[in-house]
């Protein structure tokens, strides 16, 4: 696994590192399994930073992406990760 630089951010839940280096998932094809497919080799090569947003249409395959990587035991929880959003 690729070690990705993080930064520290203040949080409701108190101080957590987060990743400085995310995948961007807009130019994802939205809503296939391709989408998927591609956030479970994500985690497996050490990402666990998701940048996504309505418009892209990609938010329901990302989902299915992390129950997978959980499935797999790739991750304990939806907690390690960070997926941050748009309105």
């Amino acid at each position: 696994m690729v070690s990705i630089p993080e930064t520290t951010i203040s949080s409701s839940n108190g101080r957590r590192p987060i990743p400085l280096i995310g995948m961007g998932m807009a130019t994802l094809a939205e809503g296939s399994d391709e989408v998927k497919a591609a956030v479970v080799e994500a985690i497996k090569v050490g990402y666990r930073h998701f940048d996504t947003a309505a418009l892209y249409g990609t938010e329901k395959a990302l989902g299915e992406g992390i129950t997978e990587a959980l499935r797999q035991g790739l991750i304990n929880s939806r907690a390690e990760l960070f997926v941050t959003t748009k309105l």
